[in-house]
């Protein structure tokens, strides 16, 4: 009965978001008070679990995304993120700029929200395959399929990092495995699948990109643009990797463990790019501030939301389903990790949002994981690929890809749709490989 009532609760989710149009935040506390009240639990005891599971989610994950809104805009506003990408392309030369835009959009993507992400690279692409006389898939895709990638496998991004706190996983380990799962995700994804598609024309909008490009003297440098924007990355990897190979009480540990925590690695990410973006470029400390409280501004909702799948998850837990999901599952076959991500790819393909789609399936899958040992980091990672799968009409960023680069619906479903489905594969299949491994 208890399984019933979370299926009930789940298509309860998909009805209200998608025929009653509300928003993904009340409808995620309704269905977690339903489905707690439904379980036998009381009003009050529901509303506390609802409570409860905000509170935690929230005060681990609101400082690592508010940083990392903030060096994000940062590196956006400032032509950081133009200057790393002419300065790959220069470097690539004509003959590899797909794999100039892959690392362009993997850089970039890194410190950045998708759609943000995507919004300041696509002039970009439109201005690379214009002077390469190239198409636009051609050069485009890869960019794409290197944001995506990002957004779905990496912290500090909120997707993955959000569920890094719901499983209980270390956050610099999912990192240093979602970037192992990233290469070969982004290389099939981008440039190969990219060569498939000469047969798609684009027809986007006459004049679509009108808007000044910074100048070369309003750019910052491109080695203090990248270093900037890796600073992060940089700390969380060097912790991650020092704490496999030094052993416990290690001075030297101790020190990366403390600065290369998500919150002081993106907090120092932000001082440097404070004085490298800003104050080392003429830039006021007012005028600087105004960009990060801005960036805050723009993910007010994004963390909102990210709490009420932490408080479905916690109503879950409290409820006592968890027993019921773990003895269904001790009596099958079927990994966790792939339950994980099959689960995750149906909200994903009915909800549209990946990161709705990736809290609700981390909310449901989470018991798996005290019933079965399995990895925690590779829990988060095969949520995250199901995150991702087969992005169609119900997802805003299917629409801004196709509109931007003028494809029909069947274009954009056989370009976009596809190249996320494969991204989404690869994770799987990565996720699956590295549990032999590890």
């Amino acid at each position: 009965m208890s399984l019933l009532i979370v299926i009930l609760g789940v298509l309860a989710l998909l009805l209200l978001i998608l025929v009653f149009k509300l928003n993904a935040l009340m409808a995620l506390v309704l269905v977690a008070l339903g489905i707690g009240v439904a379980e036998g639990m009381t009003v009050s005891e529901a509303l506390a679990s609802v409570q409860k599971g905000m509170g935690d989610t929230l005060g681990s994950l609101a400082l690592i995304l508010g940083f990392g809104a903030m060096l994000g805009n940062l590196v956006s506003e400032s032509g950081a993120a133009q200057r790393i990408t002419y300065g790959l392309i220069r470097r690539f030369g004509i003959g590899n700029l797909q794999w100039a835009m892959v690392l362009t959009g993997f850089v970039v993507g890194l410190p950045m929200f998708y759609n943000a992400g995507f919004v300041i690279l696509v002039p970009l692409v439109f201005a690379v395959a214009a002077s390469a006389r190239l198409s636009l898939l051609y050069v485009g895709i890869p960019m794409a399929a290197a944001l995506s990638v990002t957004h779905g496998f990496l912290p500090p991004h909120p997707g993955p990092t959000a569920i890094a706190v719901i499983f209980g996983a270390d956050i610099t380990l999912t990192l240093l495995y979602g970037l192992v799962l990233a290469v070969p995700a982004i290389v099939v994804a981008g440039p190969l699948f990219s060569r498939t598609l000469g047969r798609y024309k684009t027809a986007p909008p006459e004049n679509l990109f009108k808007v000044r490009e910074l100048t070369e003297a309003e750019m910052p440098g491109y080695g203090v643009s990248m270093f900037t924007a890796l600073v992060p990355i940089a700390l969380m990897t060097i912790a991650a990797v020092l704490g496999l190979l030094l052993p416990v009480g290690s001075g030297l540990r101790e020190f990366f463990n403390f600065i290369g925590d998500p919150v002081m690695a993106l907090l120092l990410s932000v001082l440097v790019a404070i004085y490298t973006l800003g104050l080392r470029r003429g830039r006021s400390m007012a005028d600087i501030m105004k960009v990060m409280t801005d960036a805050v501004a723009s993910i007010a909702m994004i963390l909102l939301i990210i709490g009420a799948g932490g408080a479905l998850k916690q109503v879950l837990v409290d409820s006592g389903v968890g027993s019921d999901i773990t003895a269904l599952v001790s009596g099958t076959n079927l990994s966790p990790l792939f339950l994980a991500w099959l689960i995750t790819a149906l909200l994903r393909v009915c909800l549209g949002s990946a990161t709705v789609a990736s809290i609700t399936g981390a909310g449901i899958v989470v018991p798996l994981l005290a019933g079965t040992g399995v990895s925690p980091e590779l829990m988060v990672l095969s949520v995250g690929a199901g995150s991702l799968m087969f992005s169609h009409v119900n997802d805003p960023g299917f629409w801004m890809f196709k509109e931007y680069f003028g494809l029909t619906l069947p274009q954009t479903i056989a370009t976009w749709s596809v190249m996320e489905t494969i991204i989404s594969v690869m994770g799987l299949l990565g996720v699956l490989l590295l549990e032999q491994i590890i």
